[in-house]
Parts: C-alpha cells; sequence; structure tokens
C-alpha cells in the first residue's frame, strides 16, 4: 500500500469516527433521529434477551435460539411494520421448517434434502407476499438440516418458539416508547421551505446582474433538482408518519415525547406546488440562457425589478420555515423574519414587471416570451408563498 492510500484510508477513518462522535452527541443532547436509533437498539437487546429467558430458562425449550432471533429483528421501525412483518417471518419460517423437514423424510440425506428443498424456498422468498422476509424460509431450512433436528417434535419447537419471538417482539415495540415517526415530516418540511427560499436566493442574485449564461443556469437547475429531492423526502417522511400512528394509542404515543401536531398534508401539497414553480423557473431561465433558441433576455432593469420580487418571496419562504420549525417545540415567538412582505411593495413590483411587459411585447413576442413566463412562475408562487393570496384565490368570484 502507498503512503497516499495509507493516508485516505486514515482520513476515512477519521472522518467515520468523527461522525460516530457527533451521532452520540446528538443522542445525548436531545429527541432526533440519533437517540431514536439507540432507542430502537436498546428495544430490540431487549425484546431478544426477554425471548431467550422466557424461551430457555421459563419453558426450557430445546429451540430456544429461535424465540430470540424472530424477536430481535422484528423491532421495526413502526408497530404497524413489527406486527406485519411477524406475520411475513412466522409463515416464512413455517414453510422453511415443513419443507426442509419433508425434503429430508424424503430423501434420507441433508445434502439430498437442501437440493431438494432450497430452490423451491428461493423462489418463495422471492413472492411480493413476503416482502423482505422470504429470505428467512431458505435460512431456516438450512438451519433445520444442519442441525439435524427434523422429527415432528423438533418441527413443532420451531414453530411455536418462532411464533413466541414474535409475540415478544411486537409486544415490546408497541408497549416500550412506541415508535412515532412525525419529527420527520416537520424536519422535511423546514427544509422543503427553506431550501426553495435559497433557489430563490440564488436565481435572484444572479439575475441583479443582467446577464446569466448556461452554466450558471446549470447550477439553478441543480439546486432545483435538490428541492425535487427534498419533496421526495417529504413525501416518504408522510408515509412513514401515517405508518407508525398506526395501531399506537394515544398514552403509548405520549410516552415517546414526540410534539403530535404534525402539519397537515395540505402543507405537503403546497411546498410541493412551489417546488413545481421553482423548477419551471429554472427552465425558463435555462431556456433564455441558450444562445441556440429564439427568446430574448429581458432587459437589466426588468430583471433587477424581477430579482426583487424574489428576494421577497426568499424572506417568505424562510419565515414560514422559521414558522414551521418553532411550532415543533412550542415557541409561541414570532419569527424573526417578516411573515409576510409588505402588500405595498409587491404590488409595486407586480405593476412595474407588468408595464414592462408590455414594453417588451411591443417590440416583439421573442422579447416578451421570457419575461412573460417568469412573470407568471412569480405570480404562481406568490399565490402559493402569501396567506393573503391564498386567500383571495380561494374567495367566490
Amino acid at each position: 500500500m502507498s503512503v497516499r492510500d495509507g493516508t485516505g484510508v486514515t482520513e476515512a477513518v477519521r472522518r467515520e469516527a468523527g461522525a460516530v462522535a457527533g451521532a452520540a452527541r446528538a443522542a445525548v443532547a436531545g429527541p432526533g433521529r440519533e437517540r431514536d436509533l439507540v432507542v430502537q437498539s436498546l428495544k430490540a437487546a431487549v425484546a431478544a434477551l426477554l425471548a431467550w429467558l422466557v424461551a430457555d430458562h421459563w419453558l426450557g425449550d430445546p429451540m430456544a435460539l429461535m424465540a430470540p432471533w424472530v424477536a430481535l429483528v422484528l423491532v421495526q421501525a413502526t408497530v404497524y411494520g413489527s406486527l406485519r412483518q411477524a406475520a411475513q417471518q412466522w409463515t416464512a419460517i413455517c414453510a422453511g421448517t415443513l419443507l426442509a423437514s419433508g425434503a429430508q423424510a424424503v430423501t434420507g440425506d441433508t445434502l439430498g434434502a437442501l437440493a431438494l428443498s432450497l430452490p423451491l424456498l428461493m423462489l418463495l422468498a422471492n413472492w411480493p407476499r413476503f416482502g423482505g422476509q422470504g429470505i428467512y424460509a431458505a435460512t431456516t431450512a438450512v438451519f433445520t438440516l444442519a442441525s439435524g433436528a427434523v422429527s415432528a417434535s423438533a418441527v413443532g419447537h420451531r414453530v411455536g418458539q418462532a411464533a413466541l419471538g414474535a409475540v415478544i417482539g411486537v409486544a415490546v415495540n408497541a408497549l416500550v416508547l412506541p415508535p412515532v415517526h412525525l419529527r420527520d415530516v416537520r424536519e422535511n418540511l423546514v427544509a422543503l421551505a427553506r431550501e426553495a427560499g435559497e433557489v430563490l436566493d440564488a436565481v435572484a442574485g444572479g439575475l441583479r446582474e443582467g446577464e446569466w449564461t448556461a452554466a450558471t443556469a446549470a447550477d439553478w437547475s441543480r439546486a432545483s433538482a435538490r428541492l425535487e429531492r427534498r419533496r421526495e423526502g417529504l413525501r416518504s417522511a408522510r408515509g412513514w408518519s401515517r405508518e407508525s400512528l398506526r395501531l399506537t394509542s394515544g398514552p403509548l404515543r405520549a410516552l415517546h415525547r414526540v410534539p403530535l401536531d404534525v402539519p397537515p398534508e395540505s402543507e405537503d401539497g403546497r411546498w410541493g406546488r412551489v417546488t413545481d414553480h421553482a423548477a419551471a423557473l429554472t427552465r425558463t431561465l435555462a431556456v433564455a440562457a441558450d444562445g441556440d433558441r429564439t427568446p430574448a433576455t429581458p432587459e437589466a432593469a426588468a430583471l433587477r425589478t424581477y430579482a426583487r420580487l424574489l428576494e421577497l418571496l426568499r424572506d417568505t419562504c424562510r419565515a414560514e420555515a422559521e414558522r414551521l420549525g418553532g411550532a415543533a417545540t412550542g415557541r409561541g415567538e414570532r419569527p424573526a423574519v417578516p411573515a409576510e412582505p409588505e402588500e405595498p411593495e409587491l404590488e409595486e413590483l407586480r405593476q412595474q414587471l407588468q408595464d414592462s411587459l408590455r414594453d417588451h411585447a411591443a417590440r416583439g413576442a421573442a422579447h416578451a416570451a421570457v419575461l412573460g413566463t417568469l412573470l407568471l412562475q412569480a405570480e404562481n408562487l406568490w399565490a402559493e408563498l402569501l396567506p393573503a393570496a391564498r386567500e383571495t384565490d380561494r374567495s367566490p368570484r
């Protein structure tokens, strides 16, 4: 190994150690993903130990290994997930045990029994109904045949211990600090609002210069793509939050001390539309930066006015991020950033841009195309971000 390779390995180890230390500090500091991970890990260990005590010491079962094995893997991210996977895994274990024992009885040989049962069980493992638990059918068959315990009594013990482990694993997950994934929804919403403001800020900064290149427009498009990935993260978090609330009662949720005032799903749709409008805005600017296209770049004065409008919308995004984040801690104070830009300034900027659009249109459609599209996207963002504008849109006409 060269000195450079050794230095790279050392640096990688140092980064990993730093990440582990940071996660440990975060787990001690307060609630968060790191502490949730510690809690779930300890719960899985407790479930396995409890299953071993019940199976080996209290029941004296010779197949006590199965109970802690199953209990360990069934402390999942949600109670509903634990229950669903318990049914899938127990069914897979039953299938593996029965097929392996039957194959042993037919062939009378361990190798022949493996050759007969494993292809069928691996095909069964890919059945969608088993989810990710299908592989346990094949591993149970290998374990059954390797241990030589293929009698009817052994099969009964193994299946019974799997059921015992499943019950204990699900019970520990449901009764001891049940996992409730509501924090991730709020964190993703806050990040989406903040990053939307960053995209608008980057575009506003570029437009103030009056011209932008294809490389600049590509940077804006990449920022918009990151915003879309954050939106996907929000969708995933919302799905986890719905699942985590299934089969968990109110008193048990309260033990976890997770704020239950999760933002409504209408916020997801609202910020999803903001993401779409930001993407449309960056696409328009990318088209305008392409010298082979027909649309002409708007005049510098109009772009500076538009940049100021985007800055006001950026401030609103930041204020919304503060509002969404502040609700999680129960803070009653108003965010430092004004929650809503001054309406007179917005209206003045809007009027200036409409006047500029008329001036550009007088010189031909090519001059008005870009500014008209930009103004449309600004109107769309305005309607989503400003409460007064949204109320106006919903009012009967």
